[in-house]
């Protein structure tokens, strides 16, 4: 994936408006992911990565790769804003997202075409969502996960004992569910005003999960490959 330079010298970073975002949703479909912290969305994007043939993009994963990548310049404003249940600048997240799109683009067989991305844990907040659109690709919609904070809560304490993540304790999971209410929440209510969510349930087991997942997408058009 190409580095990220200070954003004096990288222009993109300061995200300027394009007349057309970079990719096409007639070429490129993406499907947001969303819901609170521990709501199960990486465990069914990976069903959907083995069965419907999506590239899966986590917000989170590249924000950690970034900040421990020796030579970024962002790495421990990263870290301190992750560790803090902040949001990191949108520039930073949005530039990181477009960059490991074309990346896979480029890597595919020519002439291959309907590239499908699953962008987990974004957008989390509504200047995220509305640049990532206006300069990277509409997305085709958001696949929200509704969850209770207990049932999350539960979750995310029982990862923490063995996925090493530093965000993964109670601290930082309190400060993690009130930012996910206060503002990733209404990015899910926008889209849903404009007809483009699909809210599933998410309290039973993985199985019983991904079954409502997978009715959802086929009413949305979206065929096993």
């Amino acid at each position: 994936m190409p580095a990220l330079n200070p954003p004096a010298d990288n222009p993109k970073l300061s995200a300027p408006s394009k007349e057309t975002p970079t990719f096409s949703p007639q070429s490129v479909s993406v499907i947001f992911v969303l819901g609170g912290p521990g709501a199960g969305k990486g465990t069914q994007c990976a069903n959907l990565v083995r069965d419907y043939g999506f590239k899966h993009l986590s917000a989170g994963d590249l924000l950690r790769e970034e900040q421990d990548r020796p030579e970024s310049e962002f790495g421990s404003m990263i870290k301190e804003y992750i560790a803090n249940g902040k949001i990191v600048p949108m520039e930073v997240t949005v530039q990181l997202l477009e960059n490991a799109m074309t990346d896979y683009i480029q890597k595919r067989p020519e002439g291959e075409k309907g590239a499908r991305f699953l962008i987990d844990g974004f957008p989390r907040k509504m200047d995220q969502a509305l640049k990532f659109e206006e300069v990277v690709c509409p997305s085709q919609f958001t696949l929200f996960f509704d969850c209770p904070e207990d049932v999350m809560q539960e979750r995310l304490i029982n990862r923490g004992k063995t996925s090493g993540r530093t965000d993964d304790n109670a601290e930082s999971i309190t400060k993690r569910f009130k930012t996910f209410v206060e503002l990733s929440m209404p990015v899910v209510d926008y889209f849903e005003t404009e007809g483009k969510v699909v809210k599933v349930a998410a309290t039973e087991g993985p199985d019983e999960i991904y079954e409502e997942v997978k009715r959802r997408m086929g009413e949305r058009g979206f065929e096993m490959v």
